[in-house]
């Protein structure tokens, strides 16, 4: 049979090799001095009696060693290479071996009940709280996870993001009707009176403006009266126009019950009302929520955000001293400590992974076995052959050393008895 070329052996296979041609030198060694021994007495037994009891074990050491090299050797290959029926087993039976391992496996092993005993006994959260709880064992996960998280986000697509942001913003927020909700919204508000707040700063405003902008007022009645009209007469109408809107703000600001204020109050209670169940006003509403999302702009905008975001957070998780692989570090050590000291946490923790544990080897069991039957069934013949003989075939030598021991023993016991009752 070909052999796995040595260059392609790892250093502990190259180490198994070297111990099983010792083995096997040893093996044969013990065979070849039976069958000296054997010539040696049978030549003189004649004349030294005793030599027959020699004769008899050396002939039982051969008779032992070569059967038990034959069991051995049919094993991995034909004996001799002959093709004699039932040897070279490992090769010949290599796929249904490996069936044969991963059903062992599936139903001894990877069974719920021997699961859950074996993870009951192991205080998982506790030892994995002692483990986060020192700072070089978090930083460590904590930059695991920001490569993993790092890779998706370099794999996502900008365009596909965009599709996603935009499919998830129409499902979410265009499709949906907004007028009644805003209506309805708006109508608690004013029943509440939090719109007077908003009053208040749209007068604080528009006086803190007219204060700091008199010269607005310049021209801005004046330059649409006849030309004929004196210029004393401009500036007085500008003046009038000023004062009277200073006024009137001040009014507003000071009198809570100013008409111009129950004039909003009308509107907002009105508009409050048509928004929920007005259809002309809920149709003009959509339409301008429509006309914000469809706008270029808008998505242009959408676009820059997904950009800056997504540079922000890559440099984040690239630099061990950013603020957020830090704070992802402290967290993990809390959450240690907290493993480690907190009972309650403990077992719920233990019962989380206990049940996923057992709930994915029920679930699975069948096809992870499979991937012992599968990976079985994709080897060559001849390298499983040779790997399984360099793992154990040091220790199939043995049996043929004990053959040899046990054969001669056994054939000068069966001399003895013989000779005792037959003599």
């Amino acid at each position: 049979m070909a052999r796995t070329p040595t260059h392609l052996l790892s250093p502990a296979d190259q180490e198994r090799r070297r111990g099983l041609r010792t083995m096997k030198g040893v093996a044969l060694g013990a065979l070849v001095f039976m069958a000296v021994l054997f010539a040696f007495s049978f030549a003189f037994q004649q004349d030294v009696p005793a030599l027959a009891y020699v004769r008899a074990a050396a002939e039982g050491g051969m008779v032992g060693a070569l059967a038990d090299w034959f069991a051995v050797t049919a094993l991995f290959r034909h004996p001799l290479g002959i093709p004699i029926p039932h040897t070279a087993i490992i090769p010949s039976r290599k796929d249904e071996i490996g069936h044969t391992l991963g059903e062992f496996v599936e139903t001894e092993f990877l069974r719920g009940d021997v699961v859950r005993a074996k993870l009951e006994q192991t205080a998982i959260s506790a030892r994995l709280g002692e483990w986060l709880s020192e700072p070089e064992h978090a930083e460590r996960v904590a930059a695991e996870a920001s490569v993993m998280a790092g890779s998706v986000v370099r794999a996502l697509s900008d365009e596909e993001v965009g599709d996603l942001l935009e499919e998830l913003a129409r499902e979410h927020l265009i499709a949906p009707e907004w007028g009644p909700p805003v209506g309805a919204w708006l109508g608690r508000i004013i029943d509440a009176g939090g719109h007077h707040a908003a009053v208040d700063l749209a007068a604080d405003t528009v006086s803190a403006w007219l204060a700091a902008n008199r010269a607005a007022f310049g021209g801005l009645v004046s330059r649409r009266l006849p030309s004929w009209v004196p210029s004393v007469a401009h500036r007085f109408v500008d003046d009038t126009v000023y004062n009277e809107a200073v006024k009137l703000v001040a009014a507003i600001r000071a009198d809570p019950q100013h008409p111009a204020r129950v004039a909003l109050d009308g509107y907002f209670t009105r508009l409050a009302e048509n928004l929920q169940h007005d259809p002309a006003t809920i149709g003009r509403f959509e339409d301008a929520k429509l006309a914000v999302f469809d706008s270029p702009r808008v998505r242009e905008l959408a676009s820059e955000a997904w950009t800056t975001a997504k540079a922000g957070l890559l440099s984040s998780l690239a630099d061990p001293e950013s603020g957020l692989r830090r704070r992802a570090a402290e967290a993990l050590a809390e959450i240690g400590g907290r493993l480690t000291t907190d009972a309650a946490l403990q077992r719920r923790v233990d019962g989380w992974v206990t049940d996923a544990a057992v709930f994915l080897v029920d679930r699975y069991r069948h096809d992870i076995a499979s991937i012992i039957t599968d990976t079985v069934e994709r080897w060559d013949p001849v390298e499983t052959t040779e790997k399984i003989e360099l793992m154990v075939g040091r220790d199939l030598q043995y049996i043929r050393l004990n053959g040899t021991i046990v054969g001669s023993l056994a054939g000068l016991a069966i001399f003895t008895v013989a000779h005792a009752l037959l003599g």
